[in-house]
């Protein structure tokens, strides 16, 4: 099976948070909060797919307040945090809404994404993800982690599923 033939069945889009929606720096101060730096066309795209019905989620081993309430203005409410075994919760979130993997795209760029790359229908990475991942995927973006990677695959399964171009009001991200 071709790549394009694994989008046609896609409609939850499921994405690591650290070098996926963010490019994986830490600027690290005094206290617990690190910051984290992310794309705006990411914003727009993850906001889009919302709106017409993809099921958006987030899964992350690490935590931040922030991202989570940037992402939460952007309409996701699917944002899981500290999620040690990312398939393992993932499995269990799926089958409880009777979702199939061969409906799941997950875009992630380091080892702790292996295990659920190769659980589903297509599997994605950022163009700096480490080199297991890159071997892995079904499709390696152009862009790198938060630098428009989450944007590239949103737009590439939206225009196949002729919907990037909807008239849907996006606020600003």
């Amino acid at each position: 099976m071709n790549v394009l033939e694994k989008f046609s069945a896609v409609n939850t889009l499921i994405f690591d948070m650290d070098g996926v929606l963010t490019d994986g720096s830490l600027m690290v101060y005094s206290g617990d909060e690190w910051i984290r730096k992310m794309n705006v066309k990411d914003g727009y795209a993850l906001q889009l797919a919302v709106k017409l019905g993809y099921n958006v989620i987030v899964v992350t081993g690490s935590s931040s307040l922030p991202v989570a309430e940037r992402l939460q203005k952007l309409g996701i409410k699917q944002i899981f945090q500290k999620v040690l075994d990312k398939k393992q919760f993932i499995l269990e979130l799926l089958e409880k809404r009777g979702i199939s993997s061969t409906q799941v795209m997950y875009m992630g760029d380091d080892q702790p994404d292996l295990p659920l790359l190769s659980w589903v229908g297509l599997s994605c990475g950022p163009a700096d993800a480490c080199r297991d991942v890159l071997e892995t995927v079904d499709l390696i973006t152009a862009a790198k982690g938060g630098e428009g990677c989450v944007r590239e695959i949103i737009e590439k399964i939206l225009r196949f599923h002729q919907k990037w171009h909807a008239h849907i009001d996006v606020a600003s991200t």
